[in-house]
């Protein structure tokens, strides 16, 4: 299965979405909490190419964004090949 990263927050709505749509296809992402560890929003905002919002959402250490992006790629038919492509890669 893929490597899903995701910078969130305790309190984010959107978050919350994103982490249940891919629960759905049964990945759990590996989460930052940037509000507990403030430190690391340095690094998402690096990673992300100075996004400041969350979710910000990385598939296989390629950028997807925040959970719009997410749900559309989704609706694209394009997230479950990404989530797939690691694991016919093993």
């Amino acid at each position: 299965m893929a490597r899903v990263e995701m910078y969130a927050t305790r309190i984010c709505p959107y978050c919350s979405m994103a982490d249940a749509l891919l629960r759905s296809k049964g990945v759990e992402p590996e989460k930052t909490l940037v509000d507990v560890h403030t430190e690391e929003r340095a690094r998402m905002l690096e990673r992300s190419g100075g996004r400041r919002t969350v979710p910000q959402i990385f598939i296989n250490g390629q950028h997807i964004g925040g959970f719009d992006e997410l749900k559309a790629l989704d609706q694209k038919g394009g997230l479950d090949p990404l989530l797939a492509e690691a694991a016919a890669e093993k």
